[in-house]
């Protein structure tokens, strides 16, 4: 049985956002579901949805997209058992300040907030990992591989010949 990440975006416009987090979750191996609901016009459908994944057997966490007054968050983390983790898109309005809403929680309701689409994957993928060493052992290869790319980057640099006004000179001693 598959871990689930579930989706659930306040509306279409967030979509190319939970995309990236529903690719980056595939990466990890995790079966992916979206739906768009809105804690603010549609509650009763998303309560509905919400039921839905937990009476779902499989282990899973519950990511939310949602911004501007981001009720989705806390909504959906008051209605279930399972983990919920807020990954709102980035906002120039108000300064980004829109973000606040996605931090006050009243007691009892405890998003996380990953802002990152690919972090929010890895945050649910180390979280199923907690019960499942595939899911682990895949965390594992993924940071490994993030660890080769960090090196070759600095072994290709230190290849580099450097001129002295701090530009590159590939292969030429200066």
């Amino acid at each position: 049985m598959n871990a689930l990440v579930a989706i659930v975006m306040g509306s279409a416009s967030d979509r190319s956002h939970a995309d990236r987090i529903a690719a980056a979750a595939r990466g990890f191996g995790l079966d992916v579901e979206m739906r768009i609901s809105s804690a603010h016009k549609t509650p009763l459908a998303l309560l509905e949805i919400l039921e839905s994944w937990e009476r779902d057997p499989r282990p899973k966490v519950i990511i939310t997209v949602a911004g501007r007054s981001n009720a989705l968050s806390g909504f959906a983390d008051a209605a279930v058992s399972v983990p919920v983790i807020a990954c709102p898109p980035p906002s120039d309005a108000f300064s980004g300040a829109d973000v606040f809403s996605s931090l006050r929680m009243p007691s009892g309701v405890a998003p996380m907030l990953v802002l990152d689409p690919a972090n929010a994957a890895l945050a649910a993928a180390k979280i199923l990992g907690v019960a499942d060493p595939e899911i682990r052992r895949r965390v594992a290869a993924w940071k490994k591989g993030q660890v080769e790319k960090i090196e070759a980057d600095d072994t290709s640099l230190r290849g580099e010949r450097f001129n002295g006004d701090g530009n590159t000179v590939p292969g030429k001693e200066c």
